[in-house]
């Protein structure tokens, strides 16, 4: 039997940029789930008549989507509330630059920019605050 090549997920970080010049980011705090972007593409049937007898196509503009995640909610943890976080961000409509980390040995990056499309909240009686969040990708995504 063979070795699994599998990466644990844990570890894997969002981190937020700050604009500067040299543009400095910060992992998000208190990620509980993330979903990475799903990297898609339009497409366009191309099927003729004179063709193969099979369905043809062709793919056209790349769309980055959207990222969802899971925090527990601090409203005034820098990276989430209204001083300088995605709360504020949220509010402005800031287009800001993201950074997806994944925790494989080579340090893969995804570098995108993205704005705070919702913030949802929770408080429930019994438990944690915890918010869920989703950024909505304008332009590429940078796979390195």
């Amino acid at each position: 039997m063979t070795q699994s090549t599998a990466i644990d997920a844990y570890g894997t970080l969002l981190k937020i940029g700050d604009g500067g010049t040299p543009e400095s980011f910060t992992a998000v705090a208190n990620v509980t789930n993330l979903n990475p972007p799903p990297l898609d593409r339009e497409e366009y049937e191309t099927t003729h008549h004179d063709g193969s007898g099979w369905d043809e196509w062709i793919v056209g503009v790349k769309r980055g989507g959207q990222v969802t995640l899971d925090v527990d909610w601090v409203p005034t943890e820098t990276t989430h509330g209204y001083t300088s976080g995605m709360l504020k961000d949220w509010d402005d409509g800031t287009l800001r630059n993201w950074q997806l980390v994944w925790p494989d040995a080579g340090g893969t990056t995804w570098t995108f920019s993205a704005y705070v499309k919702t913030i949802t909240p929770a408080a429930p009686a019994v438990g944690k605050l915890t918010a869920a969040i989703t950024l909505r990708i304008s332009d590429s995504v940078s796979l390195a």
